[in-house]
């Protein structure tokens, strides 16, 4: 991380982050602290390692840790994560050759060490542990939700069934209001996801099985915008 970079995440999170000395001990400084939570998070160090990299104890880096990390869930979330100009991103697809989309969906795995307890849960389908991250991205590829905590072994659709941004698409909440004609279907802003997801208005996938021409062609442009 740059350090301007660095110094401006500090701004951002000062207001969330202030603490006043105490009669027992003066306040570990900002800066201190948003480096200790970002140190953590970055490296497989253990606490009492980061604690010896900063002269503070162990339990400090835990405490830190939490403090900075729902201070960058508070403030910060709704400022990174979030539907730009629906219009812009509208346009951005339909230049990428799929008409009235939204934005692309699809999950990731992030590896994590092995639980103590139900490890098996976590184990994903290529053999690794980890937590599922599922992101709605616009056609610059920047976050407009984000979901995050399943296990590995869950399946892309299980989570998308759970998620808000599903609740949020049957309510009609999350893109404006806006249909166009596609043939004679009324199409409404959707997005674009691979075989996982389960077809809805609002959630085109690929054909499968053996494709017509048209089939091909519709294939195409759906991973493209992909």
């Amino acid at each position: 991380m740059r350090r301007d970079t660095f110094l401006e995440l500090c701004e951002w999170l000062a207001p969330a982050l202030r603490r006043r000395d105490t009669r027992m001990s003066p306040a570990i400084p900002l800066q201190k602290r948003v480096a200790i939570a970002l140190w953590k998070l970055s490296t497989p160090d253990s606490y009492r390692s980061v604690g010896n990299q900063f002269g503070v104890g162990r339990s400090t880096v835990g405490a830190v840790l939490m403090q900075v990390v729902k201070a960058i869930n508070r403030v910060l979330l709704r400022r990174g994560v979030r539907l730009a100009d629906p219009d812009a991103v509208i346009r951005g697809f339909g230049a990428l050759g799929f008409p009235n989309c939204g934005g692309a969906i699809d999950g990731t795995h992030i590896p994590i060490r092995a639980p103590e307890h139900q490890a098996s849960r976590y184990v994903n389908r290529k053999g690794y542990f980890s937590v599922i991250l599922q992101a709605v991205c616009d056609h610059r590829g920047q976050f407009t939700d984000i979901n995050v905590g399943w296990s590995g072994k869950a399946h892309d659709a299980r989570v998308y069934r759970t998620s808000s941004v599903c609740q949020r698409l049957q309510a009609g909440t999350f893109f404006p209001d806006r249909h166009i004609r596609a043939g004679d279907v009324d199409m409404p802003v959707c997005l674009v996801g691979d075989a996982a997801y389960p077809m809805q208005p609002w959630l085109m996938k690929p054909y499968t099985g053996h494709l017509k021409p048209s089939h091909q062609a519709f294939n195409a442009r759906l991973t493209r915008a992909r």
